[in-house]
């Protein structure tokens, strides 16, 4: 199972790259495996301001639909719009091409709250 150590994660399977108040979101390996493939990503938050854990999308995949959690608070600034020509990017490369959205980190002590690639792991039982 891949879980960069250089990476955060949530419980919800998103994963968190930290650029100084910018945080890089999208979802885990082991998520978009569970899902399966994926059809169709959905965020319609850019711009807003979305509190942590609330709603900021969903991804679409052949068998199911799932929401995309917020995992930290802050405005979302940036979405990869390659996905929605290419939402396949998710399952092929999920830490790398396949991430979702950008945000500008409105509370950065939440980032303490964050799973390190350890409790992730633990977590999904890799």
């Amino acid at each position: 199972m891949n879980v960069p150590a250089e990476l955060k994660y949530t419980k919800d399977h998103e994963w968190v790259k930290i650029e100084g108040n910018t945080a890089i979101v999208g979802i885990t390996h082991f998520a978009q495996g569970e899902l399966g493939d994926i059809v169709y990503v959905d965020v319609d938050t850019l711009d807003d301001t979305v509190a942590k854990d609330e709603v900021f999308g969903s991804v679409e995949a052949v068998k199911t639909v799932s929401d995309l959690i917020m995992p930290l608070s802050g405005e979302v600034i940036e979405f990869n719009e390659a996905l929605e020509d290419e939402p396949e990017k998710v399952n092929s490369d999920p830490y790398g091409d396949g991430w979702m959205i950008k945000l500008s980190i409105s509370d950065t002590s939440e980032i303490e709250g964050l799973l390190s690639s350890e409790q992730y792991t633990e977590l999904i039982g890799a």
